[in-house]
């Protein structure tokens, strides 16, 4: 899987990250730092990546429908520091190796994942 971490992820991550078999890149190696939401949404798309962001506008499947990408992980620790967004990725590593993604949005907070599917006309 193809990850795309957004500038306000710690890049300290990464090397977890690829230690679990996961192709990471970031905003900051691609020089696509201080663009735009919608600019960096089109990016991924492009790239066929799956954003990961703590930026709550990504979870806004209006704005950012997640059907067009290979999918959006938006994570939401109780504190956005890297202890506390380490845990959150560690929580979501297994499902990430089992669940498809593509087409869905992830909130991953503390002991929770929510999956908005747009294709599964149920979800809200």
């Amino acid at each position: 899987m193809k990850l795309k971490l957004d500038e306000n992820m710690d890049r300290r991550l990464v090397p977890m990250l690829q230690a679990s078999g996961l192709d990471v890149d970031t905003v900051h190696a691609e020089a696509l730092s201080g663009v735009d939401d919608q600019t960096l949404y089109e990016t991924c798309i492009a790239s066929q990546r799956v954003l990961v962001t703590l930026d709550l506008d990504f979870s806004n499947p209006l704005r950012f429908p997640p059907d067009v990408t290979v999918g959006i992980i938006v994570i939401r620790p109780l504190r956005p520091v890297l202890s506390a967004i380490r845990a959150a990725l560690v929580s979501v590593l297994p499902q990430l190796q089992a669940q498809a993604l593509r087409g869905r949005l992830w909130i991953v907070e503390p002991g929770r994942l929510r999956v908005y599917d747009p294709s599964r006309s149920d979800d809200v």
